[in-house]
């Protein structure tokens, strides 16, 4: 086996890959750039080298820096993770040429099925059904118009070196063309190196759903099934699930046959994916395939049992499979959620800045109470303290629950997120939460459509069901009473309770720890129990009738704001006479800022495409802003003249800064 191994990549799959080699006694070695100097990655290997700055077209995708790096350190192999060079032919055999082993599919493989383009020319020589489209370069926007016009509205817009969910938009109609074919193209430009386009028909309500294979330099190839990776949102994967809850036996025999008949085709000889596009009738076309570990195969390797890096670096190595199609099982149902440095409630918008604080979940096994357990699996690159940069992918961690069932691995991913805590940035939690609470997630249901579908205006948290707000109440009480007691302060027993402006009497018992809670108007008792929290810290564990729950809990003017999953709101405790006086409080207006476009998100000015005099009308396009190697279009949201244009292209600005005001 190689004694040395060299990582060309950095964040989670770094760390991933460093766990996996730790285990099979190979050393490491991982680049890194400027702004990742001071990263959970550098600091577990074994030998580092510096690269570059931070921008990944002067660092990560720079062939010979990788190649002199594994020179410089006798490094025998180099695994590209996902992104970057992985799906680059020419850096593989610039790998073979120089005596380095590239862990991943020969140059062949690669070429056949890494390009979008030649893949699909490829498929359907080969007889595989594909999705409607052009295929071939499209030489500017007047063509794409006239090829989505041939193929008829709505289409996707596609790079042909893209992945990851960047490169990719939905065209509805021309004008959607004639400002997504550009922005798709820089966009490949400057994420991949390659702005060639394709656009193919954009299936309506369609699910997506991937085989994985695996294959070795012996001609053997086999699937490890399928993953649903329908949560989507701007086409970036959200949630991801092994197995598919719309796939039977049939269908799942009859996708993953075609997926190996497709790598054996090219000689296939690692991890790869073949990616399908599937209707709600089970039919389903091949989208495309990526010739590298995918993000999401944690999933794969909770409901198989496999080691997909292992596989790959002993594939690599030249070793055959040590087991056939028949070997292979599905083994309960794992639940991928990706957490992101964005803000749901600025329609997820990039959130650029420090983890102040990072307490994920404890990875392992759990209990659901009577629901039987759950595990918890946390793929992360990061810790507390360290910066998302704005350079590199705002992923924060994956977090992954398996469970014997598909409801039982909702629900333990739903504790999961519960216990995740971060501070110091936007983050995906609450929204994540509240697809995991929904009857409509739950059941199944599900499409690339989903997230559009059930949040059409955007996210701006859940109302508290009745449970929730018992959690709220009970939570509230509890911290109002042991802050109380630590000022030394009266124990009374009688409150009114606000949960936003809903108001609450609760009489309130303790005897042995338990807290008991009358809730007058309802005539019920709360039990609280188990309760782990002191002032200051910033999540409240507890058992309500028996069942475990965490809300995450900050500090207000008076009182707190708690949140269970994805319902916030402000918790007073008030005695009988303050909450009569706190009835007649006015409330605070907001400021007044119609007038005004301000930065959704901290980032650079691609563009500014308004100035001062200038009328503009209801969306249109005022500037575009690039962060998370994104470009985001902002518009106008009401007509006007511009009075104040407050930033240049070129410029960096922060959340909340304003770009442009109106008179």
């Amino acid at each position: 086996m190689f004694s040395k191994i060299l990582i060309a990549n950095r964040g989670e799959i770094a760390v991933r890959v460093i766990k996996t080699c730790r285990r099979m006694g190979i050393k490491t070695v991982v680049v890194y750039s400027e702004a990742d100097a001071d990263s959970l990655g550098v600091e577990m290997a074994d030998e580092t080298v510096f690269i570059g700055p931070a921008p990944a077209s002067e660092s990560y995708l720079v062939q010979d820096k990788i190649i002199a790096a594994c020179l410089q350190t006798g490094a025998q192999a180099v695994h590209p993770g996902f992104g970057f060079l992985s799906e680059n032919a020419s850096f593989a055999q610039r790998c073979a040429d120089e005596g380095i082993v590239f862990i991943g599919p020969n140059p062949g493989a690669i070429r056949a099925m890494g390009d979008k383009i030649e893949s699909k020319k490829f498929a359907e020589a080969a007889g595989v059904s594909c999705v409607p489209g052009h295929i071939g370069e499209i030489d500017d926007t007047a063509h794409a118009i006239r090829i989505s016009e041939e193929i008829g509205y709505p289409v996707m817009i596609k790079a042909s070196a893209g992945g990851g969910g960047k490169g990719i938009r939905v065209a509805h109609s021309r004008q959607d063309v004639e400002e997504g074919f550009p922005a798709v193209r820089s966009e490949a430009k400057s994420s991949f190196g390659d702005d060639r386009i394709f656009i193919e028909k954009f299936i309506t309500s369609p699910r997506h759903i991937e085989i994985q294979v695996l294959g070795d330099k012996h001609g053997n190839v086999v699937h490890l099934f399928e993953r649903e990776c329908s949560i989507q949102r701007r086409n970036q994967k959200v949630i991801e699930e092994a197995p598919s809850p719309l796939l039977d036996e049939a269908t799942r025999a009859a996708m993953g046959a075609q997926a190996v008949a497709l790598a054996k085709a090219v000689n296939y000889d690692s991890a790869g994916t073949v990616e399908f596009v599937a209707g709600q009738d089970k039919s389903f076309y091949f989208l495309e395939m990526n010739t590298r570990l995918q993000v999401e195969h944690p999933v794969t390797e909770l409901i198989t049992g496999l080691d997909l890096v292992e596989q790959m670096i002993r594939s690599a190595f030249g070793e055959a499979m040590a087991f056939g199609q028949k070997d292979l099982k599905i083994n309960g149902w794992a639940i991928e959620s990706r957490i992101y440095a964005e803000d749901p409630y600025r329609k997820f918008l990039p959130s650029i800045g420090r983890l102040v604080r990072y307490d994920p979940p404890v990875e392992g096994e759990h209990s659901l109470g009577e629901g039987g357990g759950y595990v918890v699996r946390n793929d992360a690159g990061v810790r507390e303290g360290d910066e998302i940069s704005m350079f590199y992918d705002p992923m924060i961690s994956k977090l992954c629950s398996w469970a014997p069932t598909r409801l039982a691995a909702v629900d333990g991913m739903g504790r999961a997120l519960e216990d995740f805590h971060i501070e110091g940035l936007g983050h995906n939690i609450p929204f994540l939460a509240a697809v995991m609470d929904q009857e409509r997630f739950r059941s199944g249901k599900l499409s690339t459509s989903y997230i559009v579908d059930e949040f059409p205006d955007g996210f701006a948290g859940t109302t508290p069901t009745a449970l929730q707000s018992d959690i709220l109440t009970a939570a509230g009480v509890a911290m109002h009473r042991m802050m109380t007691k630590r000022a030394g302060g009266s124990d009374r027993r009688d409150w009114v309770v606000f949960v936003g402006h809903d108001s609450r009497r609760v009489d309130v018992d303790e005897a042995g720890g338990v807290l008991s809670l009358y809730l007058e108007g309802d005539d019920r008792t709360l039990t609280l129990e188990g309760v782990d929290w002191r002032p200051g810290k910033a999540l409240f564990r507890a058992r309500l009738n028996g069942a475990a729950f965490t809300v995450s809990v900050a500090a207000a003017a008076e009182g707190f704001v708690i949140r269970h999953r994805a319902a916030k709101a402000k918790v007073l405790v008030l005695s009988p006479n303050s909450a009569d006086l706190h009835g007649k409080l006015p409330e605070k207006k907001a400021a007044d800022t119609s007038k005004m476009i301000i930065s959704p998100m901290p980032g650079l000015v691609v563009s500014m495409d308004v100035e001062v005099g200038q009328t503009v009308r209801e969306g249109e396009v005022v500037c575009v802003i690039e962060a998370m190697k994104m470009q985001n279009i902002i518009r106008a949201e009401r007509e006007g003249v511009v009075k104040v244009v407050s930033a240049k292209g070129g410029d960096s600005v922060a959340a909340d800064e304003v770009l442009v005001e109106f008179g």
